[in-house]
């Protein structure tokens, strides 16, 4: 019985290569779109905003209808939504009259995939009968890192050999990921995350609890933590530390992501001998040690190394945070991976944003945002600090 639950694990991990491909393929067009139909570099950025904006939507309104429809619909539904908006982003641009608009509604459509999946994925893991479930969390996670680097490479790769101009093509074969791992799960045995005859957590009983909202806390800065240099990984080694564009733009972001994995794989293969909240909390203290790298050592190569020591030091922040609501709180339900999600999404989308809010106002220089972000990962040694008091007080 465990075996076929093993089929499930494993379409849920190329779950998560899906939404790296729906996060980070269309970055990489960005210029494309720009000579290619006229619009505007503001305009198209718009398009990230709009694809984890309705993401967040998404993790919201979710919680009233995959109880409903079921996780088996909800995830074969994410992924084909996932797959049309890929094939619709080669469409809708040329058969519209503002070509924007159509970009628009292809990201629509597979944002709304990716939040879904954000929503799911964990859940459905959480419930296969594993018998450690914060590794097999914590290596379903890693499997996004390891889909951002894949996205980024063989993207990369294609475009180099048959020329960015053909990017139509690679759209449509990375839509056919989605698209499969659609028919896997229309096979693969599903458990319930509740017991039978038990009811989840309704959001008025999860707001009343104190330890809810730390959860909810240590969600928002594992985001922020992960996201405030991630995102600015590739202006940070281009505007920080002098490297070229393109070493910047691939080694920046790809370097991030592969550590991010490594620390995610690792916990995956060795968790069950690893205490998980002091090792969330040494490595919220690694991040601290990664951004005082990138803000004050004045040498290039170390101030990079503290960005890829970043990625290192937040992999297991997200998926950590999972497994302890889910030890938590048994009976959370939809409603707590859905909540927690949202909070994760929105330390994502405001960590960058204070980062470049602060620098800013410091004359545009990065390396001051990045050491006022220090209050993420301090906030989340605090957060598992009062988890553990709470759940030893219950």
């Amino acid at each position: 019985m465990k075996e076929n639950y093993n089929r499930t694990l494993q379409a849920c991990f190329v779950g998560y290569v899906v939404q790296a491909i729906v996060n980070n393929f269309v970055p990489l067009l960005f210029l494309t779109f720009q000579r290619t139909y006229g619009i505007s570099l503001e305009k198209i950025t718009l398009l990230v905003t709009f694809n984890f904006g309705l993401q967040l939507i998404i993790d919201l309104v979710s919680i009233g209808f995959v109880d409903r429809i079921g996780y088996r619909a909800s995830m074969i539904l994410a992924h084909l939504l996932a797959a049309l908006g890929l094939i619709l982003l080669t469409i809708l641009p040329e058969v519209m009259s503002d070509p924007f608009v159509g970009l628009f509604l292809a990201v629509l459509v597979y944002a709304a995939g990716g939040g879904l999946l954000e929503v799911l994925v964990s859940p459905v893991v959480e419930a296969c009968p594993t018998d450690n479930k914060e590794k097999a969390m914590s290596l379903l996670h890693s499997f996004y890192c390891w889909g951002h680097v894949g996205v980024v490479l063989v993207s990369t790769l294609f475009f180099t050999v048959f020329g960015i101009s053909n990017w139509k093509i690679l759209a449509v074969i990375w839509a056919i990921v989605p698209l499969c791992n659609a028919a896997v799960f229309t096979r693969v045995p599903m458990a319930s995350l509740l017991e039978e005859g038990e009811k989840g957590m309704s959001m008025k009983e999860l707001f009343s609890m104190k330890i809810f909202w730390v959860l909810m806390l240590m969600m928002l800065c594992a985001g922020a933590s992960e996201q405030a240099v991630s995102q600015w990984a590739s202006a940070l080694a281009e505007k920080g530390f002098g490297f070229s564009k393109t070493v910047g733009d691939l080694a920046g972001p790809l370097s991030f992501a592969a550590l991010m994995g490594c620390s995610r794989a690792f916990y995956g293969k060795f968790g069950d001998e690893i205490n998980l909240e002091r090792f969330m909390q040494w490595s919220a203290a690694l991040c601290i040690v990664s951004y005082l790298m990138i803000a004050f050592i004045p040498i290039p190569a170390l101030g990079f190394l503290g960005c890829a020591l970043c990625g290192l030091s937040v992999g297991i922040m997200w998926p950590g945070t999972f497994s302890m609501a889910s030890a938590a709180m048994k009976r959370g339900g939809t409603a707590l991976f859905a909540l927690l999600a949202l909070a994760g999404d929105l330390g994502c989308s405001s960590g960058p944003t204070y980062v470049g809010m602060i620098s800013s106002r410091f004359h545009d220089n990065l390396k001051t945002g990045i050491f006022a972000a220090l209050v993420f990962p301090v906030l989340l040694i605090v957060g598992v600090e009062m988890i553990s008091k709470l759940r030893k007080k219950a």
